[in-house]
């Protein structure tokens, strides 16, 4: 440790501290809000879409998935 004014071990260590509970809090709100952020977004995959067709065929009235007749 240097012999600076005013600084003491435990104001070094107080700083230092307080420094890094401030870089936690700033953490902790960044990713709560990318939660947030990622909350309304969902990943679509080509099943989800080949489910979604298959369910609209279905409330049409179809009974073959592919079109077909039935």
């Amino acid at each position: 440790m240097s012999d600076e004014p005013g600084r003491t071990k435990g104001g070094v260590r107080d700083a230092r501290a307080q420094r890094l509970k401030s870089a936690l809090r700033d953490n902790l709100k960044k990713r709560k809000a990318q939660a947030r952020g990622r909350a309304g977004m969902t990943i679509v995959t080509p099943q989800d879409d080949a489910r979604a067709r298959d369910g609209e065929a279905a409330a049409d009235g179809c009974a073959d998935p592919e079109g077909g007749a039935a």
